[in-house]
């Protein structure tokens, strides 16, 4: 038997007659009574007699009404809920992200994610990039925000944004960072030799310093190692040495006047931001509006600005004005 036959059995004793039946489903009365048979033959009993007030069902056929009613009424349910789903996602979805861009990112997300689906619950986790690109390989985490893009069978990514990264040094000439650049754009050449306050070997921003330095035959003179860009920007503004940095990871303090920054040229540099989930199975609805969500989030704060030294990929960028080919 299958959820067909069912709804014609319901039909055909609700009316109480196989002609009523054919009108009401569409379906001709001959193809009706061979769906009767069908079923009868495959339980092995009698399902429905004629009686003087049309044709009821058998005892056998009862118990058939009973259950065919609720398996019919629990598949309409489990399709208005799939319906609803598709047309609301909800559920839980954890996004991993680095800690450089939660700052700027966690806050208007959240925001648009509770206005556009209240059912959806964001949960963001803040990372280094190397922890998030493990939380994805383990799916504990059902998308995630990377600067490097990832060469596994089992993720895809796909780059959003590229963002500037910056010299800088405390705003006050002291310590070691008495002897300042002058106005202008710096050469990498010159900021290779510069006493260098880095994150440690392995890092993914320090792996980049490191290969542009190399591919010019430059040798970093990295003072300090340190895995947090906040203890880096405190040991800068303590005149302990220079460092690079995205733009955006220190507007703030440049916009309070205890950093002072200059433009890295020759090359410039820049990195790029991935988005990051799993390959190897279906995204669910609630992913994929959280997905949609966060590049619709990370574009407007190029656009709007807020994304300091931000280009969304597939722009032309000169200086600091940003436009679209």
């Amino acid at each position: 038997m299958d959820l067909r036959q069912l709804r014609y059995f319901i039909a055909i004793v609700e009316q109480g007659s196989f002609s009523k039946a054919a009108l009401t489903l569409h379906v001709a009365q001959p193809a009706l009574s061979l769906h009767v048979r069908n079923m009868e033959a495959d339980l092995g009993t009698p399902l429905l007699f004629r009686s003087p007030q049309g044709v009821v069902p058998t005892e056998a056929g009862e118990i058939l009404l009973r259950k065919a009613r609720l398996i019919v009424e629990q598949f309409e349910a489990v399709r208005q809920e799939i319906e609803g789903h598709e047309a609301e996602p909800s559920g839980e979805v954890r996004l991993g992200v680095p800690g450089t861009i939660s700052q700027i990112l966690a806050v208007p997300m959240i925001t648009e994610v509770r206005r556009l689906y209240p059912k959806i619950k964001l949960r963001i986790a803040e990372a280094m990039s190397g922890f998030v690109l493990e939380w994805l390989r383990e799916n504990r985490i059902d998308l995630g925000i990377l600067y490097l893009p990832v060469e596994d069978r089992g993720l895809t990514s796909r780059s959003v944004l590229s963002e500037e990264l910056t010299l800088f040094a405390p705003a006050a000439r002291i310590g070691v960072c008495t002897d300042q650049p002058g106005e202008g754009p710096v050469a990498y050449a010159d900021v290779a030799h510069l006493p260098l306050i880095l994150p440690s070997p392995g890092h993914g921003l320090r792996q980049l310093l490191e290969d542009k330095a190399t591919a010019r035959g430059l040798l970093l003179n990295s003072v300090i190692d340190v895995d947090s860009y906040g203890n880096i920007k405190e040991l800068v503004e303590a005149g302990l040495g220079y460092s690079i940095l995205p733009t955006q990871a220190i507007a703030k303090e440049v916009q309070a006047g205890r950093l002072r920054t200059w433009r890295v040229e020759n090359p410039l540099l820049r990195r790029t931001v991935h988005l990051v989930h799993p390959a190897d199975r279906p995204m669910p609805n609630a992913v994929a509006a959280i997905e949609q969500v966060c590049r619709t989030t990370l574009a407007r704060l190029v656009e709007s600005g807020r994304w300091d030294g931000g280009q969304l990929e597939g722009s032309h960028y000169s200086g600091d004005r940003r436009t679209k080919p």
